[in-house]
């Protein structure tokens, strides 16, 4: 009965871990992306479509890599690559955007670099209280996957 309960448990266990971790597909990431540009930048469809195929090929790009890394067979060389793609969508990005985006499409990509979360941005601080940061791969997460 033991062995039973305990084999149950861990069945139970491997079955809600491994569906935990879910990744993402490129299409989510691109739309996920999409859609918080589009409430901070106000996107025409013409912009939406376009950047959406910038994003969508840095987002496969990106699940590549991941995979390559979690496979254990990726090589610096790999991640030179995610982040020299990474600059030269930004750029193309901005040349899609109009004198205000820019602007603005700037601080997106400043806020995602620093690991500040928007959504706690904008709460306001009390009297000697410190903005927080999330750094490091959280900061990520806050910014394309959620």
């Amino acid at each position: 009965m033991k062995r039973l309960i305990l084999i149950l448990v861990l069945a139970l266990g491997v079955f809600f871990s491994s569906s935990a971790q879910k990744i993402p597909t490129a299409e989510e990431l691109a739309k996920k992306n999409i859609e918080e540009m589009d409430k901070r930048l106000k996107l025409t469809p013409t912009q939406k479509g376009v950047i959406y195929n910038y994003a969508f090929d840095m987002a496969k790009e990106q699940l590549s890599l991941y995979k390559k890394q979690q496979a254990g067979s990726s090589k610096p060389e790999d991640e030179t690559r995610i982040y020299r793609l990474q600059n030269e969508m930004n750029s193309n990005i901005k040349t899609v955007l109009k004198g205000d985006q820019v602007d603005e499409f700037n601080k997106l990509i400043e806020e995602r670099l620093s690991g500040v979360d928007p959504a706690k941005k904008k709460k306001k601080l009390k009297k000697g209280e410190e903005e927080e940061k999330v750094v490091g791969i959280e900061g990520l997460k806050s910014t394309g996957n959620n």
